[in-house]
Formats: structure tokens, sequence, C-alpha cells
């Protein structure tokens, strides 16, 4: 960002002093949040923390690391007292329970396999909080989120992370023109080594702090068991079915099982199987070989584009994720007739994509969009 004494413009990109400029600050109480607030705290501006209470700690099993816990919320007091701003805690549990949880349980049944952090972004964080932050009249809300963003006068644009191995680019595709223009990502230009070493320079408690590996209200990645609690007898048994309709075994539950699976199917003694597609309709688990794993076409539900111009129904290359995991691969995009829609021609096949998780669409480390995979052939 240019010099603000020449510009008239500040390091987040507004026409003002930083002393005169209010960022609101998500914090989760982990070490990346916490720099974001101690960092602008430094640099001068008027900072204000708050920390969501996503879920109840006396139903969901409180874990140590998970983004939500109860420990992490006193970490992110802790913070916001040593580097002197105001911090406050905004019970969220209803929404959370009502936009992430619910859904997440019903997507499982849906036999597909849902993204709750995108989700939670989208209906909670970008939508909920960014309302309380303007009602707080911020200039901004900041996260701790590993993106990038270039301004172009008021319009934002997202890219992937400098630190590849961090850039949650993925999770974001849902953020909206009008969300981007109004977010601030801080730490999208840096190495994860160097956010540690300025939490050490800011004498942060949670400077060591381990980073959360899980859903935060999924413990240990138990997912079946929480779908449990919220849809009793989701567990159904049903039958194990080879592509060519030959009844194999029998399963626990599809719940219990995800597009590409090989392990845990209890039919062992043949050539190895994997898990194709899930039928929740008739509860069976549909099995076999690796090949028919491959996928080619994706289509698409409540698209989200960032694009300059619309999306061309005669198609446009570009680069797309279809899981968090894996790389990027080229693809071509096509513009639908059905509002939210889109199609995806994936230039070579891909494995083990399952409805309910997300394509990304980028050009190079600009990020296009995405939208939710309805279903694939």
């Amino acid at each position: 960002m240019a010099d603000p004494t020449l510009t008239g413009v500040n390091s987040l990109g507004i026409a003002k002093a930083p002393e005169d400029t209010r960022v609101v600050v998500a914090m989760s109480g982990g070490v990346d949040s916490s720099v974001v607030a101690a960092m602008l705290k430094d640099q001068g501006y008027d900072v204000v923390g708050i920390t969501l209470q996503l879920y109840d700690h006396g139903i969901a099993v409180q874990k140590k690391g998970a983004c939500c816990a109860g420990q992490d919320i006193h970490d992110a007091r802790r913070v916001s007292e040593a580097i002197g701003i105001p911090h406050y805690v905004l019970d969220y549990e209803t929404r959370f329970r009502d936009s992430v949880m619910e859904e997440f349980a019903d997507s499982y049944i849906r036999g597909e396999t849902p993204i709750p952090c995108v989700r939670c972004n989208q209906e909670v964080k970008f939508k909920d909080l960014l309302a309380t932050a303007r009602d707080l009249d911020a200039d901004v809300l900041a996260t701790g989120h590993y993106v990038q963003q270039k301004l172009f006068g008021d319009h934002a644009e997202m890219l992937r992370a400098v630190d590849k191995n961090r850039d949650q680019s993925y999770f974001l595709f849902a953020t909206t023109q009008e969300q981007l223009d109004y977010l601030r990502f801080p730490l999208g230009g840096l190495e994860k080594d160097d956010v540690r070493i300025l939490a050490e320079k800011y004498g942060l408690q949670v400077a060591n702090k381990p980073d959360s590996q899980d859903i935060c209200f999924v413990p240990n990645g138990n997912y079946a068991s929480v779908i449990e609690r919220l849809r009793p007898g989701a567990s159904e048994a049903g039958e194990i079915v080879h592509l060519n309709g030959d009844v194999l075994g029998y399963h626990k539950g599809i719940i219990h099982y995800t597009i590409g699976q090989r392990k845990g199917l209890g039919i062992g003694g043949r050539d190895p199987l994997y898990v194709i597609r899930l039928d929740p309709e008739k509860n069976q688990v549909i099995v076999g070989p690796k090949e028919a794993l491959g996928v080619t076409t994706l289509h698409l539900k409540e698209v989200n584009w960032l694009g300059q111009t619309e999306i061309s129904s005669e198609g446009q290359e570009i680069e797309v994720k279809v899981r968090s995991t894996r790389p990027s691969v080229r693809a071509t995009l096509y513009g639908s007739g059905a509002e939210g829609g889109a199609r995806i021609t994936l230039h070579h096949p891909e494995q083990g994509i399952s409805p309910g998780q997300a394509a990304v669409f980028y050009d190079g480390d600009r990020v296009l969009g995405g939208g939710w995979i309805e279903n694939k052939s």
C-alpha cells in the first residue's frame, strides 16, 4: 500500500489517519487473529475485538484447539486486555446452530460431504458479524484468514495467500463483492512463521498455541456422533451394493461413509473397492473399482461470482479446486440458465468428488468465486 502521508490513504486503504479509522477484528483466540489485532493496534488504529460464541458448550464437546471452544474465548479476552483494546463476546449460538450445524447434519443425511467452515463464513461471520461491525461504525472488519486482497479504488479483489500451505481462499469463495470491499486480511502477505515471530514480538500469550485442526463443533473428527445427536436415528443400516447391482454386505448408516472411501467397508476378500456414491433414498452405499471414481463434469448451485464480466455460456478457461487439500486443475466454466447455477468440465478426470463440496474458481492467483457441487458425472 502506498505511503499514507503522500496519498492520504492509510495502510488499510481508508482515506483517514489510523487513529480515526475504527477496525473490528474477528478474534478466535488463536495466534493469527490475535496478531492481526496487535499489529493494527501497534499501527495506531482504533481496534475493537469481537469473539463469537458459536455453540453451547454444555451440548457440544469442548475441545482444546477448536476455534470456538471456551478456552479460545478466554484467550481472546486475555490478548485484548494485554494490548489494550475493548473486547466483546457475542452469543451467536442459535444462529450458528440453525445456519451451520443443522445444515451440516442434513447435508450428510442427503449423502453429501459438507464444508461447515464455508457456511459459517457465509452465513455468520461475513454476514451477521459484518453487520455488527457496521453498527459499531467500523470502517472495516479484519480477520486472520490467509488470503491476499488488492484494492482498486472502492473495488477489492481476492488472491491466494503468499504462504500457499496456509492459503484459505477455498473456504472464502462465497464472500460477496460487497463483503470483500469491507473486509481486510492483513496476514495474506505473510508466512506463518513470520506471524509466530510477530506474536512473540508483541508478547502475546498465544504465540505458541497450536493451530485448530478440527471443525469446531466436531470433537476428534467424529462427525457421525454429532449428526446422531442432532438427528436421532440417522445411522440406519442398509445395503452395500456393487455398481453391477450385487449386494456385497451391509453398512451401519450412510453418514459413516464418504465418496472415495476404501477402508472400513467390511467387504474384504475382493479386489479393492471404493465408495462411488451414496443413495439416501434407497439407503445404499454404492461401491466399485477405483476407475469408477473419475469425474469430468460438475453441476454447481449457489455460485458466487467475483469476475469482472458475467460467466460465459460458451465457456471460459479457469483453474478450479474441488477439494481444499488438492491443487487447482484446468477446467472450462460454463454459465447456466438457472439462477445461481453453472457447469464445469474438467480437462482431466478427478477422483473422490462429492456433492456438498465446493468448486472454487481461479485465474492464476486471483479468486473468481465458486459454487457448491450439486451433482457430477
